[in-house]
């Protein structure tokens, strides 16, 4: 029942965002903002610098590493979030919303006849796929080096690290069902006060130390990179680990809007967090055994169990933030057409744009419960992490470069060195997280082959059916010569079909079985735009094709729940609900070796249908009025 709708974008239009940023005081929408999409990327100082110096390939704690490190942290962040994400990525939007699916649907606005768009599309689906092996890492790895700063309280401490991570992980995902309404109100301020603790804690550091504030030439990163090459590009894969999260920037962009996000970037996060790496370089320095837990560290004693709870509480913040998007990302999939139905249930009446999904909720708990029993710590998980991070940046650049030189047209003079640089950083980054594959980074890079898998089976077998279909129904002018002379009965049946031309199989179906029809039929198509929020003006187009039969097409943004009732309600004569029946055809399928798909892809694709929700659930159909009716198709 889902298709591809026509593509609607533009790189500058905010209208139609699903929440309107102007509508709240810029203070508000900034704090919103800071809760929400900085969680990821803000709670990366518990880790990122420490993780260059213990991790995989240490490295020597001495001026010209300590500070190569912080220099090329901090380039991280000016080069990756605020140049690629903030100054450029983030003017591609499509009407307000931002992703990897906003992106694709502005070229293909553009450029529907570009010879490079499946190749795009495929980079689409690649960083959606990415996604998902990110949010099954972000939960495992924030709260667990959180919780890592127990060990700091004394040995005995120790071992409740695993224990406590587990009870806050099970209950984390626990109460998504509850939705984010209830606790959303309290992501901003704390996060606000995360990002001003751990900036006023580097600050104090760096008062001692002035000199850790030279790595802000980019020269002390470059000789870093030229004396010592090997090592260098081995620190880029904990590096990496600095920018998680940047992406949350354009995938969020709809909620706040461009400008809120660039604010509370540069005016807070951004700052705080140089403060912050700052004052961990400038600690070890004085200190080299500090490195063990430079971030907690930082504050005094009396204050370690105070920014501990807060630590705590500002990666749960991060792992809801990505766990509330994956839920999105989800619906949208489903939506265009990757994805089989899922159960997606609204946790808010106020806010359309909050959902739960409980069977990918399941699936992540699961995953994170395994992953934080499996590896044990944050510096095992930091291997693993930066791989699906900085592929996701590669095919992001790659996608903004052609938006840049092919749809706004840029001058190629500055336009193009600046692409290159950037996706020179990026390449960097990948290979050097590339190198942690066997320690870790095969478990993400997995997630996402089998994401794609998933992906391309469902479209691909979604395909064929409708085909199949299609060679076997009647035509639309024929159906109705014969129909002519049927016994019609009072009431009015409602045929869903993903055919937007011809005629239903149910509606055959129920005409050979009982020999009668309703007075009138509506032959009802959901269709899905690469839009995120669809014009209730828009959704409906109806057309009378026939004596009492009339097809319908309804249209859904990528961020919409279909409801075929309330739709109806918008024709021009709307049928009565207590007079009204839905008439479902479900298929089962029978793979054969019919060219087309593999075999066992054909055996997948059964099974993802059979376990999808049913229509009647994912369009809201009322209960007591469904009829299905079955048969057998070969693909």
């Amino acid at each position: 029942m889902t298709g591809a709708g026509e593509a609607v974008a533009s790189p500058t239009a905010a209208s139609g965002a699903h929440v309107r940023p102007d509508a709240a005081s810029p203070w508000a929408v900034m704090l919103g903002a800071t809760g929400v999409v900085f969680g990821d990327i803000g709670t990366s100082p518990l880790y990122a610098f420490r993780e260059s110096f213990i991790g995989h390939h240490r490295l020597p704690l001495d001026a010209f590493h300590v500070l190569g490190v912080l220099s090329m942290l901090l380039w991280a962040l000016i080069l990756v979030v605020t140049v690629k994400y903030v100054f450029v990525t983030m003017r591609a939007d499509n009407r307000g919303e931002g992703g990897s699916f906003a992106l694709l649907a502005l070229i293909e606005r553009v450029a529907k006849t570009s010879p490079a768009l499946p190749y795009l599309a495929l980079a689409a689906l690649g960083a959606t796929a990415l996604f998902y092996g990110d949010a099954v890492l972000t939960p495992a790895i924030s709260i667990l080096s959180a919780i890592e700063g127990l060990s700091l309280l004394g040995d005995d401490f120790t071992r409740f690290v695993i224990p406590v991570t587990l009870v806050l992980v099970v209950a984390l995902f626990a109460v998504q069902r509850q939705g984010t309404g209830a606790i959303g109100r309290y992501f901003g301020p704390v996060m606000l006060v995360w990002f001003l603790t751990i900036g006023l804690l580097g600050a104090w550091q760096v008062a001692g130390n002035p000199a850790v504030l030279a790595a802000l030439n980019p020269t002390v990163a470059l000789g870093f990179l030229i004396n010592d090459p090997v090592r260098a590009f081995f620190t880029l894969g904990t590096v990496v680990l600095a920018v998680t999260g940047a992406e949350a920037l354009y995938a969020d962009m709809g909620h706040f809007g461009r400008r809120a996000i660039a604010r509370a970037w540069l005016w807070l996060a951004f700052p705080s967090l140089m403060l912050c790496y700052a004052g961990q370089s400038a600690l070890v320095l004085a200190d080299p055994s500090a490195i063990r837990s430079p971030f907690y560290l930082l504050a005094p004693p009396v204050l370690l169990i105070p920014l501990l709870i807060l630590a705590t509480a500002a990666t749960i913040i991060a792992s809801q933030s990505i766990i509330s998007g994956a839920f999105s990302v989800t619906q949208q999939a489903v939506q265009l057409g990757y994805l089989p139905r899922v159960r997606i249930l609204h946790t808010s009446h106020e806010a359309r744009g909050q959902v739960f999904a409980p069977t990918v909720n399941v699936l992540l708990a699961v995953a994170v419960v395994l992953l934080v029993i499996g590896f044990g710590s944050s510096t095992e998980l930091a291997a693993a992490f930066g791989l699906t991070v900085t592929a996701t940046m590669v095919l992001t650049t790659l996608m903004i470069g052609f938006v840049v030189l092919r749809v706004w047209e840029w001058n190629r003079l500055w336009s193009v060195p600046l692409l290159g640089l950037l996706l020179a950083v990026d390449l960097g980054l990948f290979g050097a997280a590339a190198t942690k594959f066997m320690d870790g980074g095969w478990l993400p890079a997995g997630i996402a082959i089998v994401m794609m898998l998933v992906f391309s089976t469902w479209r691909r077998g979604r395909t064929l059916l409708v085909k199949q279909l299609q060679s076997e129904t009647m035509p639309i002018e024929l159906c109705l010569e014969t129909i002519g002379h049927v016994h019609r009965v009072h009431g009015t049946a409602v045929y869903l079909t993903s055919d937007p031309v011809g005629v239903p199989p149910a509606l055959l179906h129920n005409l050979k079985a009982n020999k009668v029809l309703h007075e009138r039929m509506l032959l009802v198509t959901a269709q899905a735009a690469l839009i995120p929020y669809v014009d209730p003006a828009e959704r409906i187009r109806e057309e009378e094709i026939g004596p009492g039969m009339e097809r319908i097409i309804v249209r859904y943004g990528f961020a919409e729940t279909p409801d075929i009732p309330a739709a109806l309600a918008l024709v021009a004569n709307p049928p009565p609900p207590m007079g009204t029946f839905y008439f479902l055809s479900r298929q089962t399928l029978v793979p054969t070796r019919k060219p087309g798909m593999m075999l066992w892809r054909e055996h997948l694709f059964a099974a993802m249908v059979r376990n999808a929700e049913t229509p009647m659930s994912f369009f809201r159909l009322p209960v007591n009025r469904v009829v299905e009716l079955g048969s057998q198709v070969e693909i």
